[in-house]
């Protein structure tokens, strides 16, 4: 997914306060010329909306500057909230152009119901939701999906048993447990029933 972003060249000598409270958001991008970067400003409507559709460090995003002879794909590197108000106070953008392969944070989803859980009363035990990978920006997928169908109480799966999508390859020891099933959780009540039982 790749999402277009208007922008505008800060005005030089423009102060941030009075630039949020006349509806835009400062921002910069780097990585477009070694480690020159250019000043922006973006609406904050248009940011509202961006934020409602990308994740940090993980969305393609063509960034358009209307007034500079730079337009190519970057990710939103960072984004600070305001302490207060929690609304967008400053955005980081890092263009991708150009640069061959980046590194991602990318989301997990687990589907399915794991035959463990399911008929067997364990727990899902996820321990990571997130993982880096590096792949060319073309190729950033939204989500990296595992099924989790076939496990039973005691399996498990590492990042190695994970299907990545080709030209996507994790940064993470390839031996780090993602998720697990484990066994139903017995509360103080209930073994102290089964003690009284078995006597």
């Amino acid at each position: 997914m790749t999402i277009t972003v208007e922008s505008l060249k800060r005005p030089e000598g423009s102060k941030p306060r009075a630039l949020r409270r006349s509806g835009l958001i400062p921002a910069n991008l780097y990585g477009h010329k070694g480690t020159e970067s250019i000043s922006l400003t973006i609406e904050a409507k248009t940011v509202e909306r961006l934020l409602k559709r990308v994740s940090v460090n993980n969305t393609l995003i063509e960034l358009n500057i209307a007034d500079a002879p730079w337009r190519g794909k970057a990710l939103l590197r960072e984004l600070q909230i305001h302490p207060a108000k929690g609304t967008p106070y400053h955005l980081s953008f890092f263009a991708v152009a150009g640069h061959g392969d980046t590194t991602v944070e990318v989301r997990l989803r687990f589907v399915g119901t794991a035959v463990g859980v399911k008929q067997e009363g364990g727990v899902l035990d996820t321990v990571i939701t997130e993982l880096q990978v590096s792949c060319a920006p073309e190729n950033i997928p939204d989500v990296i999906e595992i099924d989790v169908t076939n496990l039973q109480i005691g399996d498990s799966l590492s990042i190695s048993d994970i299907p990545f999508p080709e030209g996507v390859t994790p940064l993470a020891e390839l031996e780090r447990l993602v998720v697990s099933v484990l066994p139903p959780q017995i509360s103080a009540d209930d073994a102290g029933t089964e003690t009284e039982t078995a006597s």
